[in-house]
């Protein structure tokens, strides 16, 4: 309700998430290079980065924002013209979060070292690198067919949850415009030039966007998605209700569930989740329009991507279980609303099955 959610409570929610989110020892182990891990520990980083303020969501909620959030992101790495432009992506995303702490010095340098961090590890990958990320990437999200309301209102996503690639626009930068056929002789010579017409309405950019750390970056794949003020809904399509079964990862044991948990007890050891002080029992963020609604979405959702419980088989070394069984004590985060049994699970709880 607008009565409980200030400018104050906004500002001090976004910097203590970004604050979290830029936390050092945070940022050194997601540079640490390594292989892309499961979707479950995703969820697991992302519920701790989401609660790192006095904000709460309950599941429902929860999950609707990490469906906007994948499908979103999805989107972003799909229509990119060419596959170091992921990297003008992130870059947006990290103007947009400058903007969001201008006025906190302190956490602004946090951005930028990151920012600089970006622009040193991957600034001299070449474009192969960058197609394998991008390949990479999509695999990953590849059985996400979400349907999000502004993507199907804007009709860059079909009913069916697949994203609409476009025909017309500017065409890759350093590439030309389609409609010429060149022939060339055994010398290297052009010999024949032959023109066919295009389904599309393509033009050539002006520029290239910025890849240092200020600059226009030209590429509006990133930046704000909402023109105007409205309700984002997210469906499970057919597709996905279908494979909801096969979503129960980690069931069977992975030969590199050992390296996963060692990789997460480093990552959330980085988090520094800030517990209300005091009497400051924090505020529930619904995303639904009502609580009713929040409510039914959380009965009605598959119990297979709700991702309440990481599956991770590893020895049961003492020393091992000692040190995350303190790394996530750390963690524990209190829930304002402590009648619902679902809200307070710490990250022990979640990953019941060590």
């Amino acid at each position: 309700r607008v009565d409980e959610w200030t400018d104050v409570d906004r500002k001090r929610v976004m910097n203590d998430i970004i604050t979290t989110m830029f936390n050092k020892k945070f940022m050194e182990e997601l540079f640490k290079p390594q292989d892309l891990y499961s979707k479950k520990a995703l969820r697991t980083v992302y519920d701790r980065l989401a609660h790192a303020s006095i904000m709460r969501l309950n599941q429902a909620s929860m999950d609707k924002l990490y469906d906007l959030m994948t499908m979103a992101f999805k989107y972003q790495v799909l229509l990119c013209p060419r596959p170091r432009d992921i990297l003008l992506v992130t870059f947006n995303h990290l103007d947009a979060i400058k903007d969001f702490i201008s006025d906190a010095p302190g956490i602004l340098n946090q951005v930028d070292e990151t920012f600089r961090r970006l622009i040193e590890t991957y600034n001299c990958l070449s474009d192969g690198e960058f197609q394998l990320i991008r390949q990479t990437l999509l695999i990953f999200f590849q059985d996400m067919h979400i349907r999000v309301s502004i993507f199907l209102k804007d009709k860059v996503q079909n009913s069916n949850g697949r994203f609409v690639l476009p025909i017309s626009g500017p065409v890759p930068w350093g590439t030309e415009v389609p409609g010429l056929i060149r022939i060339f002789n055994h010398k290297g010579v052009e010999v024949k030039r032959a023109e066919f017409t295009t389904a599309g309405n393509y033009v050539t950019p002006q520029r290239e966007g910025s890849f240092e750390l200020y600059g226009d970056r030209v590429l509006k794949l990133g930046t704000n998605m909402y023109s105007v003020t409205r309700p984002v809904e997210t469906h499970m399509s057919g597709s996905s209700k279908n494979l909801a079964s096969q979503a129960k990862e980690n069931i069977a044991p992975n030969p590199l569930a050992k390296e996963e948990l060692n990789f997460l007890a480093r990552l959330l050891g980085g988090l520094d989740i800030q517990k209300p002080a005091g009497g400051e029992t924090g505020f529930r963020l619904n995303l639904f329009t009502t609580d009713e609604e929040e409510e039914h979405a959380a009965q009605t959702r598959p119990e297979e991507l709700s991702y309440k419980v990481i599956n991770i088989e590893a020895t049961q070394e003492p020393g091992r279980r000692a040190e995350l069984s303190r790394i996530l004590g750390e963690l524990e985060v209190e829930e304002p609303r402590p009648d619902s049994a679902e809200k307070g699970e710490d990250l022990l709880a979640l990953m019941d099955g060590l």
